[in-house]
């Protein structure tokens, strides 16, 4: 295995990688209260059915990432290597107004996981965020991808937030609401 910067060519081979979330377990939100007193819980429960979803990439992901192999916007870009294929990416944009670095994709394929790819990629960027004297690397994830949230509570990020309607008005309702991670570099 080899981790080195991230070509442009890269992003064309990340199709190739299998993304693939599987789960039987989501963080369950639930919401009390009204106006300026509302409060939230969060606890992990079981999916009523596995959760197997290709994870695919959008087009709005896949222009971001482009910006970021490109040059065009600041960041950092690491791919993994085995054997001159791809099997894995971390594409982490500078957001400087907030001096913290925003992880847009951090994709392992299924068959190289539990290897420590995705741990050393993700203590690469922390390392480079903390070299450049940020204050926060952060990352979003969604209630239903627990896999995501496991990985990032064990890379030392903590839970900052959520959005209950980012993806649609319903986001509660399907089990799907956007989460946001904080790992403080000061």
């Amino acid at each position: 295995m080899q981790i080195r910067p991230a070509q442009p060519d890269d992003l064309e081979r990340l199709i190739d990688l299998d993304g693939t979330i599987e789960s039987t377990e989501y963080l369950h939100i639930d919401r009390g209260g009204e106006g300026l007193l509302v409060t939230w819980g969060i606890q992990e429960r079981p999916l009523r059915e596995k959760l197997v979803d290709a994870n695919g990439i959008n087009e709005d992901l896949r222009f971001e990432i482009r910006q970021v192999l490109e040059g065009i916007e600041n960041g950092i870009a690491l791919a993994a290597e085995h054997d001159d294929q791809l099997v894995g990416l971390i594409v982490a944009q500078l957001d400087a107004e907030r001096k913290a670095m925003r992880v847009l994709e951090l994709r392992v394929d299924y068959d190289f996981r539990r290897q420590g790819l995705g741990t050393a990629m993700m203590y690469q960027v922390i390392a480079k965020a903390r070299e450049m004297e940020l204050r926060a690397v952060t990352m979003q994830t969604l209630t239903n991808n627990f896999p995501a949230a496991k990985f990032l509570v064990k890379a030392g990020f903590d839970m900052g937030g959520l959005d209950t309607h980012l993806r649609s008005n319903h986001d509660l309702v399907k089990e799907a609401v956007a989460m946001f991670w904080y790992a403080a570099l000061d």
